[in-house]
């Protein structure tokens, strides 16, 4: 058996529209076996910022290293983590 969705309501102001789903199922409205995954492929990546603590020593070579490549440290170390970690994704990077 077919389940009847009901229709959404218009909505006059996006805080009406916000209110009305925080008790609203989605489920009830949309059929969720025709959802697709929405793609945005123009989006940057968002950052976090984050604090890690290594050894001093081995912060001089991470900053003489970058600056060989004339880079800020911290966009060499992201540059590190990102090629060790994801290799494909660090060639579009330093194409860029």
């Amino acid at each position: 058996m077919k389940k009847i969705l009901k229709t959404v309501p218009e909505f006059k102001t996006e805080i009406e529209e916000r209110d009305f789903w925080l008790t609203h199922d989605t489920t009830d409205y949309f059929d969720m076996s025709k959802a697709v995954i929405a793609e945005y492929p123009n989006l940057k990546p968002s950052s976090k910022t984050i604090n890690i603590r290594i050894p001093e020593n081995l912060l001089n070579e991470i900053k003489i290293q970058a600056n060989k490549m004339d880079v800020p440290y911290q966009s060499y170390i992201k540059f590190v983590l990102i090629k060790n970690h994801k290799p494909a994704y660090a060639e579009k990077v330093m194409v860029a």
